[in-house]
């Protein structure tokens, strides 16, 4: 597993898992402001640019996140952050391992399939893949994510690093995902985050794990698109942490 760390001279670890499509950098930011006081280890998803695996599951990177965290932190860290499909891995290890972190920071995790989505992707993919490496057509697609404008660089370097494969794979199970009821076993402290502006479905899904876990927290950020919270707001977001 490739990561980006910061801060190895700290005992308390946090780990944070980067949304689909995007890379380390959605947290460098982050990681810098927590380094002082917390070792901050971002893992590079599965089948995603400077990965040493492929994109299966969304389980199996979840199961390997586990193994990983096992190996060099003793089986359990402090707090595990995600968003959107960092934050589904997230849902997927609190169901499989019950005391993997302390803490859990779930930032808009689809965790209702969409099954008519999800059988539209492999077409999609194809039909447009060829057109990722122009600029012109990464911008658009930049500018609807509602990013700052300072990450298309990284944006547009690690999508032109994804291989068509992989980007149907973790599109398909990004849509395709259910929780698992195993969630409500967790004994992580829950903390969820979803944007007002996102689609009414995050929503929901944000609900449903509010449901799901007992005594779970929910914030429903005003005025806020899909991954904003993370990318836009690193301060914010440290605050949160720490």
């Amino acid at each position: 597993m490739v990561t980006v760390e910061y801060g190895r001279q700290h005992q308390k670890v946090i780990l944070l898992l980067h949304g689909g499509g995007l890379n380390c950098w959605n947290y460098c930011e982050i990681a810098e402001k927590l380094q002082e006081r917390y070792h901050v280890v971002i893992p590079i998803l599965d089948g995603h640019a400077g990965s040493d695996r492929p994109f299966t599951t969304i389980e199996n990177n979840a199961a390997a996140l586990i193994a990983y965290i096992d190996e060099h932190f003793g089986g359990s860290v402090a707090l595990i952050g995600g968003l959107s499909l960092g934050a589904q891995i997230l849902t997927e290890m609190l169901a499989q391992r019950i005391d993997i972190c302390r803490f859990a920071l779930i930032e808009s995790a689809l965790v209702i399939p969409m099954k008519g989505t999800q059988r539209l992707i492999r077409l999609a993919v194809k039909e447009s893949y060829g057109l990722i490496r122009r600029r012109w057509f990464a911008k658009l697609q930049f500018r609807s994510l509602k990013m700052k404008k300072e990450w298309f660089e990284d944006y547009y370097r690690d999508t032109c690093g994804i291989g068509q494969k992989d980007m149907i794979a973790f599109m398909q199970a990004n849509a395709g995902y259910a929780v698992k009821e195993g969630i409500a076993r967790t004994q992580a402290e829950v903390f969820l985050f979803v944007g007002q502006k996102e689609p009414k479905i995050m929503r929901r899904s944000a609900r449903k794990l509010q449901q799901l876990i007992p005594g779970s927290r929910l914030t429903v950020i005003p005025q806020r698109y899909h991954g904003e919270f993370s990318l836009n707001h690193p301060l914010e977001y440290a605050q949160t942490v720490s």
